[in-house]
C-alpha cells in the first residue's frame, strides 16, 4: 500500500455518491482473470455483451485498471491478481528467466533456464511447482487463517493457476497436451472431482484429435470479416476453415468452454461457498489469449472470441445464482495486446512494424563478440524479451566492457526506445503515483527482481510487433504483448456482487489493488505492508 493518498482521494470522490454497501455474507469469492484483454477490448465489446460481462460491467467499473509492470507477459501478470503485490516483489519476472544451476554436479556459474511455474528436483528434471511465488496469494492466507478454506485455481494454462492458486491451493487444475487436464501428481482428487476431471478430459482428446471447427460468424462481427493476407499461405481476419488446425482449437470458444466445465465440476463438487469459512474459486480464461497470438485483436476472429467469451461468464454465474451461493466476483487480465501491424497501418499508426531479427541476443551477441574479438556467445537466449543476460563465460573485467557494447548495440537500433542496466534499476526508488504517470524506468522497476532479472532491459518503440512474419501457419504467432506501453499495460478492473449500485471511476488504478479490495469486502485483515495495493472503495462495510 505504497503509493500516495491522491488516488484514494479520487476513488473517495468518485464513487462515494453511488456506492453501494460490501455483500452480504460472502460465502465466496470468485477471482476471473482473461488472458490478452486489454482494455481497448472491453471498450470496444462492451455495447455488445449480453450476458456473465455485460452483468459484471454493471457493477463497479475501473477501464483503466493497469498491469503497471514493463514485463508484461502471462506469468507476471497473473501473480498480481491475487497475491497484491508487483512482480518485483513476487519475484515472476518473466514467463522465464535465467538465475545460476542449483545442481551440485554442474559449474556453480552455469545458468538455466527456469520457468516460472516449475522447479527443478533431485535428478535435475523440471516439474511444475509453485516454488518460484515469492509472496502468498489470498486463497494462501484465506487456508493459513482457517483450514476449512477451500482455495480452487483453474486455467488451460499451468501458469496461470499456479500464479492464481499459489502455494497452498485445495485444488490447482490446468491443461496438458497429452493428458487432459491435470494437477500435482502428488495430489489425490476425490472421486466425484476425479470422476468429473475424466469427463471433461474425453471431451478434451475428442476436440483434439478431431480438430475444432471455428464458430459461425455472428453478426455483429460481419463487419470486421476483412480477410489480410500475411503470407501466401497464411491470412487472417476472417473465419474460415483452415483456421482450425493443430492447436489452434485452443483460440476457438471451445478451450474456455471446458475450462468453465472444470469450474462448473469444482463449485459442485466441492461444495464451493457452502461451508463455514470463505472459499476462493480462481478461474482463467486463455482462448482470448490465443485468439491475439493467431489471428491479432481486431478480426473477426476476435469479435466471435468476445461474444462466446460473455456467454461463458455469463453461465458460470448463472450456476452460482442457482446453486444459492452467496458471492463477490472480480475480473481482470493479465495484460492486453498489440494488433498485428498489417492492419495497424492502414489504421493510422504509420509506425507499427514487425522486429527486426538482428535484435535477438543470439545476433547481438555475435556482433558484439566479433567487435571484441571474443570467441563464443556472450548474451544467453535466442529469442528478444525485455531482460537480456551476459552468458557466465563472460568473466572478470570483460563483463563491463561486453555489457556496454551489448548496450550500445540495442541502443543504436532504430526500434529500441530504451536500454536500461541492472545498475540504474537497483538506484531508482519503486514508484508511487497514479500508474499511467509512471517513467519507462520506473515500469521497469517493477518488473525488476535481482536474482532474476537480466543484466539489461531492453524496451522496444510502441508498435513493434515481437513476432515476424510467420513461416508455418500451424506453429507461428503473428502478434505480441510484452511491452510495457498501455496496449499491454492497460486491463479493466471489474467487481460485482447481487445488490451492487453500480460506478465507474476512471482513475488509473492497479490490479495489486485487487487482492486487498476482496480481502476488505470478505472483512479479512491484511497488514499495512504485506501488498502494494490498495483498497478500493467499492462497497462500504
Amino acid at each position: 500500500m505504497r503509493r500516495c493518498g491522491l488516488i484514494g482521494l479520487l476513488l473517495l470522490a468518485t464513487s462515494a455518491p453511488g456506492m453501494a454497501t460490501a455483500p452480504v455474507q460472502p460465502t465466496l469469492v470468485v477471482a476471473l482473470a482473461v488472458d490478452q484483454y486489454s482494455a481497448d477490448l472491453f471498450s470496444e465489446y462492451r455495447s455488445l455483451y449480453r450476458h456473465g460481462l455485460a452483468r459484471l460491467a454493471s457493477g463497479a467499473v475501473f477501464p483503466r485498471g493497469y498491469q503497471s509492470h514493463a514485463g508484461t507477459e502471462t506469468c507476471p501478470g497473473h501473480s498480481t491478481i491475487l497475491t497484491g503485490a508487483h512482480p518485483a516483489r513476487t519475484g515472476i519476472v518473466a514467463n522465464e528467466w535465467y538465475e545460476p544451476s542449483r545442481l551440485p554436479a554442474q559449474n556453480g556459474q552455469a545458468m538455466v533456464a527456469r520457468y516460472c511455474a516449475t522447479t527443478i528436483d533431485a535428478s535435475g528434471a523440471r516439474v511444475l511447482s509453485p516454488e518460484a511465488l515469492l509472496v502468498p496469494t489470498l486463497g494462501d492466507r484465506l487456508r493459513a487463517a482457517d483450514a476449512r478454506s477451500r482455495s480452487v485455481a483453474i486455467s488451460g494454462k499451468d501458469r496461470s493457476a499456479i500464479m492464481l492458486g499459489g502455494k497452498n491451493a485445495s485444488v490447482t487444475l490446468w491443461m496438458d497436451w497429452q493428458a487432459g487436464f491435470t494437477t500435482y501428481p502428488a495430489v489425490k482428487l476425490g472421486d466425484g472431482m476425479a470422476r468429473r476431471v475424466a469427463e471433461v478430459n474425453a471431451e478434451v482428446k475428442r476436440i483434439y484429435v478431431s480438430g475444432q471447427r471455428q464458430p459461425k460468424l455472428p453478426e455483429q462481427c460481419a463487419a470486421r470479416a476483412q480477410p489480410i493476407a500475411l503470407t501466401p499461405e497464411v491470412s487472417v481476419g476472417e473465419l474460415h476453415p483452415t483456421a482450425a488446425k493443430a492447436k489452434r482449437w485452443r483460440a476457438t470458444p471451445a478451450f474456455d468452454a471446458l475450462t468453465l466445465r472444470m469450474a462448473l465440476a469444482a463449485v459442485d463438487e466441492l461444495q464451493l461457498g457452502k461451508g463455514p469459512a470463505v472459499d476462493l474459486l480462481a478461474v482463467s480464461f486463455a482462448a482470448t489469449d490465443y485468439v491475439g497470438h493467431y489471428f491479432g485483436t481486431q478480426g473477426a476472429e476476435m469479435c466471435a472470441q468476445q461474444l462466446a467469451l460473455d456467454a461463458t461468464i455469463g453461465r458460470l454465474l448463472s450456476h452460482l445464482d442457482r446453486a444459492g451461493i452467496s458471492y463477490v466476483v472480480t475480473l481482470t487480465a493479465d495484460h492486453g495486446g498489440l494488433d498485428i501491424p498489417e492492419r495497424n497501418r492502414p489504421r493510422g499508426v504509420p509506425t507499427a512494424q514487425r522486429a527486426d531479427p538482428e535484435l535477438s541476443p543470439g545476433r547481438v551477441g555475435a556482433a558484439v563478440a566479433k567487435e571484441l574479438n571474443l570467441t563464443g556467445s556472450v548474451l544467453l537466449d535466442s529469442e528478444l524479451a525485455n531482460d537480456v543476460y551476459l552468458a557466465p563465460s563472460v568473466e572478470g573485467w570483460q563483463r563491463a566492457v561486453v555489457l556496454e557494447a551489448v548496450r550500445r548495440k540495442y541502443q543504436q537500433h532504430p526500434q529500441v526506445a530504451k536500454v536500461f542496466t541492472r545498475n540504474e534499476l537497483l538506484a531508482v526508488e519503486p514508484p508511487g503515483g497514479p500508474p499511467d504517470e509512471w517513467t519507462l524506468l520506473e515500469r521497469a522497476k517493477e518488473s525488476f527482481n535481482p536474482q532474476r532479472s537480466g543484466d539489461l532491459v531492453v524496451i522496444l518503440k510502441p508498435y513493434v510487433t515481437l513476432y515476424g512474419k510467420p513461416e508455418n501457419p500451424d506453429r507461428d504467432y503473428v502478434a505480441s504483448h510484452g511491452s510495457p506501453w498501455d496496449y499491454d499495460r492497460r486491463v479493466p478492473i471489474l467487481f460485482w456482487w447481487r445488490g451492487i449500485v453500480p460506478f465507474e471511476q476512471p482513475a488509473a488504478v492497479e490490479t495489486v489493488d485487487i487482492a486487498p479490495t476482496l480481502a476488505d469486502l470478505i472483512g479479512f485483515k491484511v497488514g499495512p505492508h504485506e501488498m502494494d495495493g490498495q483498497v478500493l472503495q467499492v462497497g462500504q462495510r
